[in-house]
């Protein structure tokens, strides 16, 4: 089967490696040139447009940044949907809104094109081990014929509904980890002004029932003061704002998107943990 991939970003470099690690035949294409080299090494095609890789592959997946690059991808000069691709699947595994999802799965449909949207939940760390958690939107048959292909790189791929499903399933868990992240760097703000160091704190954290894997990694990040981006604390903000779009309006919900916006102008290229330092 022969896969093609596009996006090349933080999650897509290393999803596509595990792919060609499979040994799949993979080829590449990303807007901006210069990220395809790095694969190249490893044995991955390249193609000019997203209509030639289209073309020439069984399978496109998608891992981009939102909406916006999602119609550029599908309809711009060359774009996917210009191709002659009966058939075949496009799996769009970006964090997007529900809508898009729904509005490129007509025009796939149109075209004879099967579409998927399958974002993951994971960061970098998980990408590179193929232990990301797969949320799948679409028909049942078509899932199938993806699913050994989506099992290569998450430890858990799960059909949740229709197409725009798994979106929504990618925007409810976003926002959990938003809140998650507001939580975990109030409380650590909090302990400190009243005496209590950020390792003790941490320590009993993570050796108590309120102890995960996220905070142990964002735990880390704070005492490290390492605010390199495993996940853009712009992209938090992305996400919330459409889940607000979505429906989502309890008082946590509106509470951490303000946070997240006020911090976004000074820390938006920095990992979403910043967040504790504009609290401080």
């Amino acid at each position: 089967m022969k896969i093609g991939w596009i996006g090349l970003g933080n999650m897509g470099i290393p999803m596509a490696t595990q792919l060609i690690d499979a040994a799949y035949q993979v080829a590449v294409y990303n807007r901006s040139k210069g990220k395809e080299s790095e694969l190249q090494k490893l044995g991955a095609a390249t193609a000019e447009t997203p209509q030639a890789l289209l073309e020439k592959a069984d399978i496109v997946i998608l891992m981009v940044s939102d909406d916006q690059a999602i119609e550029q991808i599908f309809e711009g000069d060359k774009g996917l949907l210009s191709a002659d691709a009966k058939g075949k699947i496009i799996i769009n595994m970006s964090t997007v809104s529900p809508g898009i999802s729904k509005q490129m799965h007509q025009k796939c449909k149109l075209n004879g094109i099967d579409y998927l949207d399958a974002p993951v939940s994971g960061s970098v760390k998980q990408a590179e081990t193929g232990q990301l958690v797969i949320m799948v939107g679409g028909e049942e048959e078509v899932f199938e014929k993806a699913k050994p292909v989506l099992e290569k790189l998450g430890k858990l791929t799960l059909r949740v509904g229709e197409v725009g499903a798994g979106n929504q399933a990618k925007l409810a868990i976003n926002s959990l980890l938003a809140l998650y992240t507001q939580g975990l760097a109030e409380t650590v703000l909090f302990a400190n002004q009243n005496g209590v160091k950020t390792d003790d704190l941490l320590n009993l954290i993570n050796s108590a029932a309120i102890g995960n894997i996220f905070t142990k990694i964002k735990g880390d990040a704070i005492l490290a003061e390492n605010y390199k981006p495993a996940f853009a604390l712009k992209h938090i903000v992305k996400d919330l704002r459409l889940a607000r779009d979505e429906g989502i309006s309890s008082p946590l919900a509106k509470t951490v998107l303000k946070t997240f916006e006020n911090a976004e102008a000074e820390y938006g290229e920095e990992d979403l943990i910043a967040v504790i330092k504009a609290l401080k």
